[in-house]
Order: C-alpha cells, then sequence, then structure tokens
C-alpha cells in the first residue's frame, strides 16, 4: 500500500508528459512503421497486406539522390548557422545582465510572427526586383539582377534565417554557464585569447554546439516549404519527396518508409548527442 501511495505522485508528476509522448510522438511513429509494411492501395491508401518491398525502394539511386541533396543543404545551412550563432551566442553571454534578456528576446521575436510570412517576405527580398538587388543596384556594385531567388541559395538563406535561434539558444546556455573565471586564468597564465578559446571555451560549450546542430540540422532536413517557395521547386528534398507521396502520388507505405528514415536519422543524432553530454559529464567528475 505504502509503495501505492509513492507512486501517485509520481505518475502525477510524470503522467503528463508521458502522455504527450505517447500520443504525439509514439503513436503517429508506430502508425507509420506499420504503413511502411503494408500494400499501396489502387486508388491511393494502403491494403492490409504485409511487404517487405517499400523499403528496398529507398535505396533507388532516384531518392538516394534526393536524401544525399536533402542533407548536404541541411549541412551547409547548419554549418552557416553554426559561424553565425557561435558569435551572437557568446556576445549575449559576455554582456551585462541587463541586456541580456532584451538580446535573448530579438533572437526569439521571429518566432511571434508566422513562419509562411517570414517565407514570404524572403521572397520579396530575393525577388529580382527586391530590396536586395535594388540596393546592390543603386550603390553600383551589379548591373543587372542577382539570381537569388529560386535556387539553392536561397533554399539555405530561407533555412538559416528560419533556425539560427535554435542554435543560439543552447550555445547562449553553454558560454553562460561556462563563466569568465577559467578564460581569466588562462590569460593570468599568458594564454593568447585565441589559445583561450581553442583549449577552453570551446571544448567546454561542446555539448551546446552538438544541441544546436541538431536542432538546425533535423528541421532543415525536413522542411518543405522553404524549398517550395524559396527554391520553387527546383531542389527537392526528403521533406518535398514526403509530402509528394502521402498528397499526390497518394503512396502512403512509401511516404511511411521515407518518415521512417528521416526519424532513424534523427535517433541517430540524438545518440550522438547523448554520448557527448556523457563524456562532458565524465570530464566534469
Amino acid at each position: 500500500m505504502s509503495s501505492f501511495k509513492r507512486f501517485i505522485p509520481r505518475a502525477v508528476l510524470v503522467g503528463p508528459g508521458m502522455g504527450y509522448w505517447i500520443v504525439f510522438f509514439l503513436a503517429p511513429i508506430g502508425l507509420l512503421l506499420a504503413y511502411s509494411f503494408l500494400e499501396r492501395g489502387p486508388f491511393g491508401g494502403v491494403i492490409a497486406e504485409f511487404t517487405w518491398g517499400n523499403y528496398p525502394r529507398l535505396f533507388d539511386p532516384l531518392y538516394l539522390k534526393v536524401l544525399l541533396t536533402s542533407v548536404r543543404i541541411a549541412l551547409v545551412a547548419t554549418s552557416i548557422a553554426l559561424l553565425l550563432g557561435y558569435p551572437a551566442a557568446y556576445f549575449i553571454a559576455n554582456a551585462s545582465k541587463r541586456w541580456r534578456v532584451p538580446l535573448l528576446f530579438l533572437v526569439i521575436l521571429p518566432f511571434w510572427t508566422s513562419f509562411l510570412i517570414r517565407t514570404y517576405a524572403w521572397m520579396v527580398l530575393l525577388s529580382p526586383v527586391g530590396l536586395i538587388n535594388k540596393a546592390l543596384i543603386g550603390i553600383g556594385l551589379i548591373d543587372d539582377p542577382l539570381p537569388l531567388l529560386y535556387n539553392e541559395l536561397a533554399i539555405v538563406i530561407g533555412l538559416v534565417y528560419a533556425y539560427i535561434p535554435l542554435m543560439i539558444l543552447p550555445l547562449f546556455a553553454s558560454l553562460e554557464r561556462l563563466g569568465g573565471e577559467l578564460r581569466e586564468a588562462s590569460a593570468d597564465l599568458f594564454a593568447s585569447p585565441f589559445e583561450s578559446f581553442r583549449t577552453i571555451t570551446l571544448p567546454l560549450t561542446l555539448p551546446g554546439i552538438v544541441a544546436g546542430c541538431i536542432f538546425v540540422f533535423v528541421p532543415s532536413l525536413g522542411n518543405f516549404i522553404i524549398p517550395d517557395l524559396l527554391g520553387g521547386g527546383r531542389k527537392v528534398m526528403i521533406g518535398n519527396l514526403i509530402q509528394q507521396q502521402f498528397l499526390q502520388a497518394r503512396d502512403w507505405p512509401f511516404g511511411a518508409v521515407l518518415a521512417i528514415a528521416v526519424v532513424v536519422l534523427m535517433l541517430l543524432l540524438l545518440g550522438v548527442q547523448a554520448q557527448v553530454l556523457r563524456r562532458e559529464q565524465a570530464t566534469e567528475s
């Protein structure tokens, strides 16, 4: 009876989170997994006939090319977000306390606006008659508008803009927790600022770097709105392919296979993150 009484408060605390996880993660993943082993219906949907035939299609050169293109674009966007986000997070973490909250507010401010509206805004900015081309022509740097829209460059710009806050926030958390004592100690030992950054700041903020990269890479890989709008549909990413399989081709089993592949990749990345955190904790202890 006493063990049951101890179980009740734990269930009350853990229950809502577990319920949310089961309903909105495990159940959809289980449904996708079930669909991936079923036959496609003649007019779409699924037929309750078991098959392994959907998974070998994943290795078709056409679909592998889409997957590799998606990984490449997501990696480029993640790398640029890291290069831009680390200095921004470093600046915020080292700013005075009165400025940290306003600066963080500016970082998350874009999330208060519709994702579609922000994407359409970039279409206006990058168009041949947009603000960027007009400004470059106005100051004499170019004579004709640059092809900034409906290409891979526009997709990368859109992805970086959309997800760079997800890079800055975990980096800021790691840098703020680090503090300045260790850097001051290295300076007292006559280490240069670059040497202090390379040997102290960078290794100790590795968990934040890994977390930020995962937070940017995963949604960039599965995004289908930005490739459609900013890329003009000329670059098909894995998110577009999944959308097409479910809504246009109505091949739900193969769409489920593609979605499962993205989920598996995400779980592998989370495993890498957990390994980095475990190694970091072992180093600190």
